[in-house]
């Protein structure tokens, strides 16, 4: 279903169909949750039948790129409405909160200044149909859409196990509650630098077409944007450690590490390569994260 969209109706159209993706998807967990399963497997199962509503949505309008509001838009929205579910309002919760919401904005933001609109499709996507023609409804599915949800909700789980953890281990020493305040910390230092990031690569692109942006952070790691969203999620995970300890919640943080190390960063390093004479020279010159 091809046709033409202004940016602003596409971004409308876009938020419609999140809005009833959302309500699917909160369909499912009232009519899971209590049902015999837990209530995260409950959230679990609308997360994904939410991901497959977005995905259809992305086929009737031949672009994947319908998806890519998810990333940002499902972990901030979920941990508000997880905290009217259980109830919990505690410290750990709300800095949680902030956390989330500012990474979210951020993330939202570059987004929609970067949208051209439902007609435009990413390049990575547009490589896959190319590349891989009789197997991209596939990749579309599994690789493009459900693998990154099921890594957002992995990592997502030490924030989540925080809200019941906070009230059963609420009096913990002051090193613990020094410990939750580094991994907030984190977290916002990880928005702020991808913030800057944006910034940067979006003013030298406009006054430098073409060529590699290598100023400002950009001069000190070749994907910052990549290093702070990794740098968020091990800050998320830093605020859960002081409640519940060292256990296999690390998995979260390490999935989406391995999401940018093994795929995100080296499809943007091929492109760069390809599309821009100077960044093998700035490859050499410059590290990979900050």
């Amino acid at each position: 279903m091809k046709r033409t969209y202004s940016k602003w109706s596409s971004i409308a159209l876009i938020t419609a169909i999140y809005v009833f993706a959302g309500l699917v998807g909160w369909l499912v967990f009232r009519f899971s949750a209590g049902e015999g399963w837990s209530d995260l497997y409950a959230l679990l199962a609308a997360d994904v039948v939410a991901t497959v509503v977005v995905w259809a949505f992305g086929l009737l309008y031949e672009n994947v790129s319908v998806y890519d509001p998810y990333w940002s838009v499902f972990p901030p929205v979920v941990f508000l409405l997880w905290a009217f579910h259980t109830g919990v309002w505690t410290l750990p919760v709300i800095l949680l909160l902030v956390a989330s919401f500012y990474w979210g904005w951020r993330l939202t933001r570059n987004w929609a200044i970067t949208f051209k609109g439902i007609a435009h499709e990413d390049w990575r996507y547009t490589k896959y149909r190319s590349l891989h023609p009789a197997l991209f409804h596939l990749i579309n599915f599994f690789g493009l859409n459900m693998v990154p949800t099921l890594v957002v909700f992995a990592a997502m789980l030490p924030g989540l196990k925080l809200y019941e953890l906070s009230t059963v281990n609420y009096q913990l020493s002051i090193i613990n509650y020094c410990l939750l305040g580094i991994g907030f910390l984190v977290c916002l230092a990880s928005a702020t630098i991808q913030l800057i990031a944006d910034k940067q690569s979006h003013d030298f692109r406009a006054a430098h077409p073409g060529e590699v942006c290598n100023v400002g952070l950009w001069k000190h790691g070749r994907h910052p944007n990549y290093f702070g969203e990794i740098q968020f999620w091990w800050g998320i995970w830093g605020m859960y450690v002081p409640f519940g300890g060292l256990d296999w919640y690390i998995l979260g943080p390490i999935a989406m590490t391995a999401l940018f190390l093994g795929i995100s960063i080296p499809l943007m390093e091929h492109r760069q390569l390809a599309n821009k004479p100077g960044y093998a020279d700035y490859r050499k010159q410059t590290r990979l994260l900050i």
